[in-house]
């Protein structure tokens, strides 16, 4: 199967036994999506989640006066899920965009929990919850307590293809700053 090279860098061949993996990787179903697209929308409840392998994609949410604010980013190996939406079946209230073409590895929650038998799927979902969790918790506290710059370094050392590959307004909202502040931001950083 095309992609299963991919599949295996998440669900590693070594944790695996032969047959864990083929009935995985028939779970799931290669997506490819265009810049624009919305893989989950706002309002909807969302019947997958995907892991990415390639292209960009954010998470946003609109503020009281009507502002596009981007709360997450998703690079490959990713997981793309909204997980209240997903596993509680409630209407989504972030929709996820694609910032460039690319593509992902879907599954179906009926079919997620025809997985769900299997330790180390289990295993590998528990991590991603927690990874997920944590860079949620790090990047509200970082909006709270950190100077911008400091958050615009943090990004650069965590995720530095962001910084080629999505548009300055996006990331400037994700930092909590405005286009203006991290021009001057990145200007600082170069020339330093």
């Amino acid at each position: 199967m095309a992609g299963e090279h991919f599949l295996h860098t998440i669900f590693k061949p070594e944790n695996f036994r032969q047959e864990e993996l083929a009935l995985i990787s028939d779970q799931f179903k290669e997506v490819s999506f265009k810049k624009n697209d919305f893989l989950i929308e706002i309002g909807k409840t969302s019947a997958f989640y995907y892991f990415l392998e390639e292209g960009f994609l954010r998470s946003y949410t609109i503020d009281l006066d009507g502002n596009d604010i981007t709360s997450k980013f998703f690079v490959s190996g990713d997981i793309v899920i909204d997980w209240h939406s997903y596993f509680l079946k409630k209407p989504s209230r972030e929709p996820v965009q694609a910032l460039t073409h690319g593509k992902c590895w879907k599954i179906r929650f009926s079919d997620f929990m025809k997985l769900f038998h299997i330790e180390a799927f289990r295993e590998v979902g528990r991590t991603r919850l927690v990874q997920n969790y944590f860079e949620l918790k790090n990047h509200s506290i970082s909006v709270i307590a950190d100077h911008a710059k400091d958050r615009y370094l943090n990004l650069l050392r965590e995720k530095p293809q962001l910084v080629q590959n999505v548009p300055l307004k996006h990331l400037a909202t994700y930092l909590g700053i405005t286009d203006t502040s991290l021009s001057r931001i990145r200007n600082e950083v170069a020339r330093a």
